[in-house]
Formats: C-alpha cells, structure tokens, sequence
C-alpha cells in the first residue's frame, strides 16, 4: 500500500476530459489522509499532487454538467477571478471575506493605499519581453494567510509566450494550488482561470499588434483531494461516467451562452442597486 502522497499526472485535450480524469485517478490511486476539516465519523479523504495539461483549454466542449453547481454559479465564479464583480465582500473586521482571486491579482495590497496590478504587469512584460521567465502573479500574503480561516488555495500563476513564426504567438500559463478540492472546486477554478489566460492573450495581442493564441494550460495542485464527507455523492458522479457517453456528460458553451447572458444581466443590475457600477 501507498504510504506516500501519489503524484498524479493527466493530460488532454478539453477541460472537462483532464478533469474528469484527475479525480477518477485520485479516487483510484489518491492516499487516504486525514484532513482539518473532518467530522469524526468522516472517512479520510483520498489525496494526491496533481497535474493537470489541458492540451487546447478553449476547445469544445469546455463544460462538464457533472461539476457541482449550475450554469448560473459557473458564470458568477468566472466574473469573481476574471472582473471582481465581489471584491467589495472583502472585509475580515466585520468577518467577511479575506481575499478574492481577483482582488490578490489585480489589486494586491501593498503600503497603504497603494495596490497592485499583477494581471497588468504580466501583460507588460510579455509585451515587452515575449520570451521572459519573469511573467507572474501570486496571492499569498504572509502577513495575514498563515493564521485565517480560510487562505487562498492559488498561489500563483505564470504565463510565457512560445513563438509560432512571425505573425503568431501562443501563451502558455501555469497555475499552482497550495490545495484543491479536487470535486467540488477543481472544474469552476480551471473554467475561470483559463478565461483568464484568453483575456490575458487578447490584451498582449493589442499591444503587440500579433495574433495571441490561447496555449496550453497546466495545472499544479500540491494537495488535490476528494472529501471522504461526500464520498456517497463523489459514487454517484463515478455511476454517471460508467453510464453515459463523453457527449452525454458534456456541453458545449454554445449551450450554456444564454444562461451566461442572463446571469451577467442580473450581476450588472446586483451591481448598479449596490452603487458599484
């Protein structure tokens, strides 16, 4: 028996493929380890280090309907990481929320006032510098992350651009996960993050005047779990994969593009009723 943390490795095309794929392998070969947040009768969760290549992250189809929430949530998540439509919840005095992806990304906080634009220092420096080592954003903060409740699990994204000929670029980007709940969050975090890595493409792309390409996406995950609290939900999840076609458990977003639209409308009206807009 495996008495050591397993690391994992997946590789695809889609999104949904490379998911689907680490948590099944997890569930078979993860080790069973307790966590922090167990109840006492929870069976220990099954864990591994995970990585994860998404061969062509924009390719079709992009949606799993197995992730665990809807449509709607999926869109509010990705507003959350790429637009920080909820970086005004952030306010741990009043016991509210700590951080947002986006908040640590594009506005880290730095002396005083002062914030910090990573997304655009990445943008920058690719502009400048294609080929650079240097293009990354973090989000820890060890004045403040080691001691709350509930610090971030991304702790870094890096992104280079590989030259195709003389018109083309691709960028590729990495992320790396301090812990992931491999079921339950893996699928949104990847879904909203890879948005990232497509807007972060079109911003280089107008400075440089050449075509950005969406590259492959990679995916670090030190602790990639599956709950022993949700295990009986996780089974049904395998009976679905044992039962229905790769189309069956998929969409595409064409699909899911209304859905989008009406959530994006309501967030704009959420927003504008707030004064954030």
């Amino acid at each position: 028996m495996n008495k050591e943390i397993p690391v994992l490795k997946i590789e695809g095309e889609t999104l949904p493929e490379v998911w689907e794929k680490a948590v099944i392998t997890t569930w078979r070969d993860g080790l069973d380890i307790k966590t922090e947040y167990d109840k006492p009768n929870d069976p220990a969760s099954k864990d591994s280090t995970m990585i994860m290549v998404v061969n062509d992250p924009m390719k079709e189809p992009r949606i799993h309907r197995a992730f665990p929430g809807g449509l709607e949530d999926l869109e509010v998540y990705r507003q959350e990481v790429v637009a920080g439509i909820h970086d005004h919840w952030i306010n741990p005095e009043e016991g509210k929320w700590t951080y947002t992806y986006h908040q640590r990304l594009a506005a880290f906080p730095g002396e005083g006032t002062k914030k910090v634009d990573q997304i655009g220092y990445i943008i920058e420096k690719l502009s400048e510098t294609p080929y650079s080592r240097r293009a990354q954003g973090i989000t820890w903060d060890p004045r403040t992350d080691p001691i709350t409740d509930d610090p971030p699990c991304l702790q870094r994204i890096w992104c280079r651009l590989v030259k195709l000929d003389d018109k083309r670029y691709s960028l590729n980007m990495n992320t790396h996960w301090r812990s992931r709940d491999g079921y339950k969050a893996a699928f949104m975090n990847i879904f909203a993050l890879t948005d990232l890595q497509k807007i972060i493409a079109e911003k280089i792309s107008e400075k440089i005047g050449k075509e950005v390409k969406v590259g492959r996406y990679v995916d670090i995950a030190d602790s990639f779990h599956i709950y022993g609290s949700y295990y009986d939900e996780f089974k049904g999840f395998l009976k679905t994969v044992e039962t229905r076609s790769f189309e069956e458990r998929t969409w595409n977003s064409e699909f899911a593009k209304p859905i989008f639209e009406e959530e994006k409308i309501r967030l704009e009206k959420e927003l504008k009723e707030d004064g954030r807009t």
